[in-house]
């Protein structure tokens, strides 16, 4: 059996709150859902590093925002946002939030065009 140890991260609050839900209905415990996605995460990444192919790489930045789609899609060698997002969820990897003042941007260009 593993040995296991303990350490401190942050999380947003609404989004332990949520997990506290899954996890009561999943009968299970935050625990166990992190320790589940965390090892998902980390041997995929070995198994195609491993294998020398990096689109998992590629799709974690593009997860992380540290690569914008076209960058990811150029990188994959697809050119399709639909294939992109089958990739992602493929990956079980999360599609990337936009930056806040991003999102307030497009609301506003939004909220322009609306009143014109």
């Amino acid at each position: 059996m593993a040995q296991t140890v303990n350490f401190t991260g942050a999380v947003d609050r609404d989004l332990l709150k949520r997990a506290k839900i899954l996890a009561a209905k999943s009968d299970t415990s935050i625990n166990a859902l992190f320790n589940a996605e965390l090892r998902y995460l980390v041997e995929t990444f070995e198994a195609a590093e491993a294998s020398s192919n990096h689109n998992f790489k590629t799709l974690l930045d593009f997860s992380l925002g540290r690569i914008d789609d076209r960058n990811a899609m150029d990188a994959l060698g697809i050119d399709t946002d639909e294939d992109l997002f089958l990739l992602m969820a493929q990956a079980h990897l999360p599609m990337p939030r936009l930056a806040d003042t991003d999102t307030l941007q497009m609301a506003h260009e939004l909220s322009t065009l609306l009143n014109r």
